[in-house]
């Protein structure tokens, strides 16, 4: 049976690449786009193909952050071959050793003490003047996937013109605080399913294609508030003061203790509101169901965090309200 043609063009543009008629491919994982990865074995090593259709991605921004990234010695993948026009790259083979799996009580000190360095080497040493701006309006459009697809396609909710008040009013103090922050590298998918346990030079680093200038406490609420892990609030916050403390030596930032714990807070707020919309137009949109089961904790980071301060609070009771007893890892029927 002749292979598709994708499947074919994917298959032949590696042989070429590696100069092997032999080589093949099989499955190494797919992600929330329309990307997927697949390992393949040459010369004594493996490799890695992403396939980006073109038509759905454009991997040029994923290929100049792999270049940043290597320039200044953190655990990116090395670029073997690329064809832009195509959707092909052919790179090194990080592993198979994600985080998420291996994050426990006993080994998330040193885990998290190597993310947060090769973090530390992102804010502080890659130039992102010329990466798209986190601005208002990008800020803005991705909470607005909240109640579009949480509220209204998965809940069956749809606000009036007083509960959009409270929902505008909430967006505007999460935005007015991202603003505020100093503006650095920020990676955007900062977390455990984008990490991966490496050797040396601890951790290799996933997923970066969406990098853009912005607050410089995203990436770090990303990777301890995680979508898909939790820990103590008591040991999240240990974690993120000894974080800003490094960060002042490193003259990133000025600020105190509280101002950055309030950012912080805030920063991880937006992203959970935000969350919450991909993961169900994950499902409803790109038929992705697997996501609905991660809703429950992005909620409770949502609702625990935004009920503390009382420019947010008034929308997690509204949220709160329409949610009811409902068990939202089931789809609306």
């Amino acid at each position: 049976m002749p292979l598709p043609s994708r499947e074919l063009a994917r298959l032949n543009w590696t042989r070429a690449a590696l100069d092997d008629p032999g080589a093949v491919l099989e499955r190494a994982s797919a992600d929330a786009s329309f990307r997927s990865y697949w390992r393949t074995q040459s010369g004594g090593q493996t490799w890695i193909v992403m396939d980006a259709p073109p038509d759905r991605e454009d991997i040029r921004p994923w290929l100049d952050i792999a270049r940043r990234l290597n320039e200044v010695g953190l655990h990116a993948p090395q670029i073997k071959a690329a064809d832009a026009d195509s959707g092909f790259v052919l790179m090194s083979d990080l592993g198979g050793r994600l985080y998420l799996p291996e994050l426990n009580r006993q080994s998330a000190g040193v885990l998290y003490g190597d993310a947060l360095s090769a973090l530390l080497t992102m804010q502080g040493r890659i130039d992102s003047s010329d990466l798209p701006p986190y601005d208002e309006e990008r800020l803005v459009n991705e909470m607005e996937l909240m109640p579009e697809w949480f509220l209204q396609r998965h809940l069956g909710f749809t606000p009036d013109c007083t509960e959009w008040d409270v929902v505008e009013v909430a967006f505007r103090a999460l935005v007015d605080n991202a603003r505020r922050q100093e503006q650095v590298f920020v990676h955007r998918d900062y977390h455990s399913r984008n990490l991966l346990v490496c050797d040396g030079n601890n951790p290799g680093i996933l997923d970066f294609q969406d990098a853009v200038r912005g607050p410089i406490t995203y990436d770090l609420v990303s990777l301890l508030r995680d979508c898909y892990i939790s820990w103590p609030d008591e040991q999240v916050y240990q974690w993120a003061e000894a974080y800003r403390l490094q960060l002042v030596g490193a003259g990133l930032t000025h600020v105190d203790a509280a101002t950055f714990r309030r950012g912080f807070d805030l920063m991880g707020l937006q992203r959970h509101i935000k969350v919450l919309g991909i993961f169900c137009r994950l499902w409803y949109r790109d038929g992705k169901a697997g996501y609905l089961d991660d809703l429950p904790l992005v909620w409770r980071y949502t609702r625990d965090v935004g009920a503390r301060y009382p420019e947010t609070a008034p929308l997690i009771a509204l949220v709160e309200r329409v949610i009811g007893q409902r068990q939202i890892t089931l789809p609306l029927a």
